[in-house]
Parts: structure tokens; sequence; C-alpha cells
């Protein structure tokens, strides 16, 4: 499939990044402990702490720091899923509600399930790449797991990522076809930059395949996801923003203790790939 020239969007998002750039990453909390919850007014810089050891690093040097940085993590089981993605994806508006990935609808936090237009757990690195499922792991693992609703992500199914294809009716900006989905613009960043964080945290080790993106689509059950060089121009093009975020200092402070770097450094995206 041809990679056409990508769009610009969200022009207001290196605005959002400014703002935050004195945001803190307290130091890497103890996995039998729950850090406080996240504070807004936080200041200073977090690069003495929590990446300290991966800084100045380029290649295959800053992916091995970052994984045996962010290796430092408590696992959730599939079942406290559900109540950690109410906190991490609610929606800043509406308390009672979290925001769905690919549709961005505000959805009650109370109508998750499997039946139609209720909302699951949307595995954003397919589950079936790397046949990992839902173990304890890489399948818990709420850095990639998103809010959706039931029938958008089986749509979605265990496609690559890739640009074009036909509008999902449920789900007004996403594209699909055969073999791939494109997401609205506004979370396309946000798909790339959790697909290469599991790629970093997900390495071979604890009996799981070892995670890597490629070019390609129709992976099928390969442990990689492509296409790397539109995850890439999807993450440059839709810097983080408050949101995303948001998401990753709750994951940090309540639940997981560790992060994606890439939100904190979108740069290093071009330091490793």
């Amino acid at each position: 499939m041809p990679v056409p020239h990508i769009r610009r969007w969200k022009p207001l998002a290196m605005t959002a990044a400014a703002v935050l750039v004195g945001i803190t990453v307290p130091a890497a909390a103890d996995a039998a402990t729950t850090a406080p919850t996240p504070t807004a007014a936080a200041t200073g810089a977090y690069d003495d702490t929590y990446y300290k050891d991966a800084l100045g690093k380029t290649g295959p040097e800053l992916k091995s720091a970052l994984h045996t940085i962010i290796s430092d993590q408590t696992k959730l089981s599939y079942d406290q899923v559900w109540d950690a993605l109410k906190v991490t994806d609610e929606d800043p508006a509406d308390s009672g509600n979290v925001i769905l990935l690919y549709t961005g609808r505000s959805q009650s936090k109370d109508s998750n399930g499997g039946d139609p237009d209720q909302w699951n757990r949307e595995h954003v690195w397919a589950k079936s790449h790397g046949d990992f499922g839902t173990a304890t792991g890489p399948g818990t693992d709420i850095h990639h797991l998103r809010p959706e609703d039931v029938s958008v992500n089986s749509t979605r199914g265990n496609k690559d990522f890739d640009n074009g294809g036909s509008a999902v009716g449920e789900a007004p900006g996403n594209l699909t076809d055969s073999d791939s989905f494109e997401p609205r613009d506004a979370v396309k960043g946000d798909v790339a930059r959790m697909i290469l964080y599991m790629a970093v945290r997900h390495d071979g080790e604890d009996g799981f395949a070892d995670l890597e993106p490629n070019d390609k689509v129709d992976n099928g059950s390969a442990p990689a996801i492509g296409r790397l060089s539109v995850l890439k121009q999807w993450s440059d093009e839709d810097p983080p923003d408050m949101f995303e975020k948001n998401r990753n200092q709750a994951i940090y402070d309540q639940f997981q203790h560790n992060r994606n770097p890439f939100i904190d450094h979108p740069e290093w995206v071009g330091a490793i790939w």
C-alpha cells in the first residue's frame, strides 16, 4: 500500500506541549506502593530522576536503557484493567464518562461490556500479533489498552496501522481496508506512541514474544505491527496533548508506576527508529 503525504493537524498541540515542558515526573515508585494522585501544579525537570540512565543515548543503547527503566512496573490482571481505564481515560468534562479512543465519544463508565454500543478493552497492539492474548503482562499493559466501542473494536480487529481505506461508519474520521486501520487525526500520534512503547517494554522476556514494529501490513500472528514509517509520521505530526500526558501520569501514579517515554520525549522516536 503506498504511503501518501500525511496531513498536518492539531495546530494547537505544540502550544499545549510548550505549556507542559515543566511537568514533574517523580522518581520511580516502589512497585508495591501506590504513588500520590497527580497534581496539576507540577514543576521542575524530570530528566534527572526517572530517565537519568537514558540521557545522552541513541539507537539500540537508548532503547535498551528505556527498556530497563520502564520494566520496573506493577502488573495488572485483565479484570483490573476495567477499573483502571475508568480512571486513565476519564472524560475531563464529565467524571462519570470515559473517552473512547477511535470514536472520540464520551460514554458512561458503567456501560462497559460486550454488547453493541457498550465499550470494551481495545488492545492497540493487537493481542494476536505475538499471541499474548489477555495474559498478565503485554495483554494487560494499560499503556496500550483503551476503551472503545465494541463494534468499532471489532472493525479494527487485529489490523496493522496505515493510511487509507473506507470510512468507518460508527467512527467518523477513521478509515479501514482489508489489512489496515487509520485512526482519526486527533489520536494518530497516541496510537503510534503506544505501539512504540510496547516494542520497547516487551522485548521477549517473561516467556512472551519480542514485539517489534516493521514497515509492513498484514503481519498476521507475527509479533510485529506496521507501518513503522507511517507511525513515525503520525507521532511527529500529532504531538502529545494534555489528555495523553495526563493519562501517562495517572498510569505512573496510580497503577503500573511506569511511563511511556515517547509521551515525555517524542524526539526519542527518531532517536531509536
